[in-house]
């Protein structure tokens, strides 16, 4: 038989920072495209407002996000580990296909499994600062000349900008259908509005 373990996994500052990054993310997404002449919505001037001033919410709250996770001691939860990592690649490419037993039960003091440590990591630390840096560089364009920017083009930051974009949109796809696969459909889901998260006993279920 399998038991079920139960516990506090995501505070209430985690869980509004969560959905809060979430939601102006895909804001980002949907000005950002128009701003690029996908489609037509709320118009380029009014897009570009609106692009910008998400970003700034954006990085206000990352700020208050790393002195969170300094104080309160969260980042070690972020912190790479090779325990289990071989297993979760396996699990992830093969073994979720095929009905096979979770390598890793989260628990208290490890919330985040192997991959998703260094996944929320890069995010973290590579790729949001990435697509800031020339997110930067277009809205502070007209100050390139005083900065002695040269070397570059508008164009190919906006590029490179938009390729960025296009990651962190295929992140967003792989955490939504990641989310999905827990004990339940909608079980992590549930975790990340509630804050408490229900996982299989370990113990129990390697004795059972």
């Amino acid at each position: 038989m399998t038991g079920t373990h139960r516990f506090y996994a995501f505070k209430l500052f985690e869980r509004f920072w969560h959905w809060t990054q979430a939601t102006l993310i895909i804001l980002m997404i949907v000005t950002g495209f128009e701003i690029h002449g996908t489609y037509q919505l709320l118009g380029f001037e009014r897009a570009v407002d609106l692009h910008t001033t998400f970003a700034w919410a954006l990085m206000v709250l990352w700020l208050f996000v790393i002195f969170w996770h300094v104080t309160t001691g969260e980042w070690h939860h972020y912190v790479p580990t090779t325990r289990n990592f071989i297993a979760m690649v396996f699990y992830y490419a093969f073994g979720i296909f095929s009905g096979s037993a979770h390598p890793f039960h989260p628990n208290e003091k490890e919330k985040h499994n192997p991959i998703q440590r260094l996944t929320y990591l890069m995010l973290g630390v590579g790729l949001m600062p990435a697509i800031w840096v020339p997110g930067l560089l277009l809205y502070f364009y007209n100050d390139w000349a005083a900065w002695s920017i040269n070397g570059i083009t508008f164009g190919l930051v906006a590029i490179v900008h938009l390729l960025l974009a296009f990651v962190l949109v295929t992140f967003l796809i792989a955490h939504l259908y990641l989310v999905t696969t827990g004990p339940t459909l909608m079980s992590q889901l549930r975790a990340m509005i509630t804050g408490w998260e229900e996982t299989e006993d370990e113990e129990t279920t390697e004795s059972g």
